[in-house]
């Protein structure tokens, strides 16, 4: 069996969770998370950095830091995971889902404004697949208007929209370690600060609302709760393994961009005879090479495709079921039929195995297979 994913092992990985036990300190804000949040602010060159213990937690301490609460409004697509819309709607803010564009699979930029009312307080919008969203039209309308701008890019790490790296155009992005993820510490993730105005804060909310930071660093000599907060600090071990993998971050991306470039290639002339639509990549945007994804005419076809690449010996998913058709969606008033290309989308996304031990053997087990489907 091909599995949809498989995790990375770093050839550093095992001796960085040795040394994190030995210098017993395996809790949280350990040496290894210190160099990790180091090297995500020096590559990126971001005002600060700070590992959680996933891109979920970072979601909740934007949220919080944005004082977000009952009465607000924030936009949001519903093409993607649960916790974007929770991180605010734990605060008690509403959320506003705005639709996709057919193309990129991003919030659909032209329909933002006119989701905009007296209680918008933000956007937070997802870089779908490692694709930049229309980055210039988005913060013009968000400056115009007064706006918050928080980047999901739990699938864009290294991505960039017209040479600037995803993650550094909103006032906090946040960033997924998961198990499925180009990095991965298993379960993991990032808050990316651009505003450093918001540093002490932040560091406040990650230490349950205390200064212990300031008090590690001396400026105080005792630490005190003074804000709301959580534990969102990973395990130095955690940090260990996710600083083994940064590092071999551009043997990681070479070897994803290797597998998704030969899936395009080897696949085009079947795509476009079976009308099956491949990812689509703007000039001005540098994926992330997070997920390769073709779009089938139909549901019933997509079902049919997973099975028959099952019965192949390969394992493929389809994505997003859309929010606001989930019963939590429905209790914000959205009915089926709101979004439809949300919903068409949805219905006929399929994503392929991609991780980095993918042979080319399997590669070329995978795209014959592909080949070999038969539509009705």
């Amino acid at each position: 069996m091909i599995n949809f994913n498989q995790p990375y092992i770093a050839p550093n990985q095992e001796k960085y969770i040795k040394e994190a036990l030995e210098n017993y300190h395996i809790s949280g804000d350990g040496p290894f998370t210190k160099k990790c949040n180091l090297y995500l602010e020096e590559y990126f060159s971001v005002q600060k950095a700070l590992i959680t213990t996933s891109c979920t937690h970072a979601l909740e301490m934007s949220a919080i830091l944005l004082n977000l609460k009952k009465g607000d409004e924030v936009i949001v697509p519903s093409f993607t995971f649960v916790s974007t819309p929770n991180s605010f709607i734990l605060r008690g803010a509403k959320p506003v889902f705005i639709d996709i564009r057919p193309d990129t699979l991003n919030m659909d930029e032209n329909k933002l404004e006119e989701l905009i009312t007296n209680n918008t307080k933000a956007i937070y919008l997802v870089h779908y697949a490692g694709v930049g969203c229309e980055m210039d039209h988005i913060l013009e309308i968000a400056q115009k208007h007064g706006l918050d701008v928080v980047e999901d890019n739990a699938h864009g790490l290294f991505g960039k929209y017209k040479g600037k790296f995803l993650g550094t155009f909103g006032k906090f992005a946040t960033q997924s370690f998961h198990e499925t993820k180009n990095i991965s510490c298993g379960e993991g993730g990032a808050l990316l600060i651009n505003d450093s105005s918001y540093i002490e804060r932040s560091e406040i909310i990650r230490e349950k609302g205390t200064n212990r930071s300031r008090f590690f660093r001396g400026q105080v000599d005792k630490y005190s709760w003074v804000d709301v907060g959580s534990s969102f600090l990973p395990s130095d071990i955690l940090a260990a393994i996710l600083l083994s993998h940064l590092e071999e971050s551009q043997i990681i991306q070479e070897k994803r961009k290797v597998i998704w470039e030969n899936y395009d290639f080897a696949l085009r002339g079947w795509a476009q005879d079976n009308k099956v639509k491949q990812p689509f990549i703007p000039d001005y945007c540098e994926q992330s090479y997070h997920m390769y994804y073709l779009l089938l005419p139909n549901i019933d076809t997509r079902q049919a495709f997973i099975r028959h690449l099952k019965n192949r010996g390969i394992l493929s998913v389809f994505h997003y079921v859309p929010l606001h058709t989930s019963e939590m969606g429905k209790k914000y008033g959205y009915k089926e039929g709101s979004l439809p290309i949300t919903e068409d989308i949805s219905n006929r996304l399929v994503r392929l195995p991609m991780y980095f031990d993918l042979t080319h053997k399997d590669l070329e087990v995978i795209n014959q297979a592909v080949i070999d489907f038969r539509f009705n």
